[in-house]
């Protein structure tokens, strides 16, 4: 119900995103130190994370300031601003392999470059998705421990090696799996359509990318668009591989499944492809098609890509575990 994001700008809309993640960052935390005991070492790096929150929402307040000054991009901005965009990358390798703390690392470490990308409510709409996210993992958990024996806690489970020996064993496609995939793909979708992506990359506004340049650059600036674009599919990817570890759902018949469901609605599309009509009626239908066809292809690359985010850390194991 929120108008696309185009090229009207409200900052008040990315702090507000930004103080809402880093309510929702202390909250999580303190969940997490109740359930779970990690080291110190790994919290620590949640409130380097929320630090950076803010100081990505401050560049973004300041930045637009100085452009509405004339007084164009601060280099020290800048600097924070490509520096925030590295460190963030590389800061879920730091984390434990615990399901809910490398999850709500991996949110923290991404949101920040979001903020900085972002030029009005798409920051809000992130951080419900992630909320979502964190319902639909505990929907899954709770829901599996009515088709089985073990009931896993989430808190209690990690990437690399689950609780119980016995979650391990896979087992056999159920028709709630088909659910599971439904809303992975439905929540895909929603990552991509949910702030208007089609219109704003179409009519792309150049204040998306203030806080890093604003010299044009195509190749640069085409690629941090990109990169937007991709964190709503890597939190809910992350979130899938997650539900796919407490459930012990067999991974490979579960991926099957999501694409099957993709061939089908790349089949509606293709019947719905026009050629007639305006040329926007006529780009829109072949968009969809496309677009779809490409998820297809994109959704193998994000699972290796959340395989690796998940599970690999390059701290010993023996300082993350409990």
């Amino acid at each position: 119900m929120m108008p696309v994001v185009g090229r009207e700008t409200n900052y008040l809309h990315v702090g507000a995103a930004g103080i809402l993640a880093m309510g929702t960052g202390v909250l999580a935390i303190q969940r997490l130190q109740y359930f779970r005991t990690p080291s110190h070492h790994s919290y620590s790096i949640n409130y380097v994370q929320l630090v950076l929150t803010a100081l990505s929402v401050y560049i973004v307040l300041s930045t637009s300031h100085s452009i509405q000054k004339k007084q164009g991009l601060p280099l020290i901005n800048q600097v924070f601003s490509w520096l925030v965009l590295g460190v963030s990358l590389m800061i879920p390798l730091l984390s434990g392999t615990g399901v809910l703390h490398r999850l709500l690392t991996i949110m923290l470490a991404y949101l920040p470059v979001y903020l900085l990308l972002s030029i009005s409510h798409e920051g809000l709409f992130v951080v419900t998705l992630s909320y979502l996210l964190y319902f639909w993992l505990h929907l899954e958990n709770r829901s599996s421990g009515q088709i089985s024996q073990i009931k896993p806690k989430v808190e209690s489970v990690d990437f690399v090696s689950p609780l119980l020996p016995e979650i391990k064993q896979q087992r056999h496609l159920q028709l709630e799996d088909v659910r599971r995939a439904f809303y992975f793909v439905f929540l895909m979708l929603t990552g991509f359509f949910g702030t208007g992506n089609i219109a704003s990359i179409n009519s792309f506004e150049p204040a998306s990318v203030y806080c890093f340049m604003t010299v044009f650059s195509p190749f640069t600036m085409g690629t941090l668009m990109m990169l937007k674009n991709v964190i709503p599919f890597v939190l809910v990817t992350c979130t899938f591989r997650a539900i796919h570890i407490t459930t012990h759902v067999p991974i490979r018949a579960l991926f099957l499944l999501v694409l099957a469901m993709s061939d089908f609605m790349a089949m509606n599309f293709f019947f719905l492809v026009r050629d007639y009509g305006s040329w926007l009626e006529i780009g829109t239908s072949i968009s969809h098609y496309v677009i779809v066809m490409c998820m297809i292809i994109f959704l193998m690359l994000l699972f290796g890509l959340s395989h690796g985010l998940t599970t690999f850390s390059v701290i010993p194991r023996k300082i993350h575990r409990n």
